[in-house]
């Protein structure tokens, strides 16, 4: 499995409270995590360092050999005890409070992968030119939508498109929503925070995925590029992971 991170500050923020981290737990175990953290001074940046921190560490000891139920468990439970850790700074601390983040994670081998996720940063998949979105935004206008209350055409320009039903810290309980996925030769995960997806459509992403002249990280690139050229609103974090004909890790 190959794999690739980036993560931009963009053009109008001061601070990247993105946080992104990927890598190899153990031999044919892969996972990756996106945050996008929000909150008052630097509360944000805090809130997504926690949320990946405690994740990485709750993740340590799990084996390639684990179930999909097992793993779709475990994954929950590192989210929950993310989304615990982030609750009690943000209470214990003044400067902190209200602080959250976004979380969406992958933990993949080489026969299928299990996400989960709270808030609006998205997993895609890539498979035989097809691009599929994975997760589903936990946000006002997503429920607008849902609804039919509005359209996706005017979701997308919505003043109030970045308020969250739902987000990682911020309340002492939350729901994770988790999934398993198959996971094939070729196939591309991309996780991936809004300042991305909500810059640029899928057709753009799409374009790029496409290139295979590109390797891995020229893809990374050229899509926080595209998000960048289309205003650079926000931070911008991508991670890809490419289930490559052969299994040399790299990235």
């Amino acid at each position: 499995m190959k794999m690739a991170l980036r993560s931009d500050i963009g053009r109008i923020r001061l601070l990247n409270e993105d946080r992104g981290w990927c890598g190899e737990l153990e031999p044919g175990l892969v996972v990756a995590i996106v945050a996008d953290g929000m909150g008052g001074h630097k509360a944000g940046d805090v809130a997504s360092r926690l949320a990946v921190d405690t994740f990485r560490e709750a993740l340590q000891g799990s084996t390639a050999s684990m179930t999909v139920e097992e793993r779709k468990t475990l994954i929950s439970q590192a989210i929950l005890q993310a989304n615990e850790v982030v609750y009690d700074t943000a209470s214990n601390n003044e400067q902190y409070h209200n602080m959250g983040t976004t979380v969406v994670a992958a933990l993949m081998t080489e026969e299928n992968g299990v996400i989960g996720h709270i808030g609006d940063s998205r997993a895609y998949q890539w498979r035989d030119g097809v691009l599929s979105q994975l997760t589903e935004d936990h946000t006002l206008v997503n429920e607008l939508v849902k609804s039919g209350q509005i359209t996706p055409e005017e979701a997308a320009k919505h003043p109030r498109r970045n308020v969250m039903t739902r987000a990682l810290g911020t309340d002492e309980q939350v729901e994770v929503d988790v999934r398993g996925i198959s996971w094939q030769k070729d196939d591309v995960l991309l996780l991936c925070s809004d300042g991305l997806s909500g810059m640029i459509g899928a057709a753009d992403i799409i374009a790029t995925l496409r290139q295979d002249e590109l390797d891995l990280d020229q893809k990374a690139d050229r899509l926080v590029q595209q998000a960048l050229q289309a205003g650079g609103d926000d931070n911008v974090t991508v991670v890809l992971l490419h289930h490559a004909e052969d299994t040399e890790l790299e990235g």
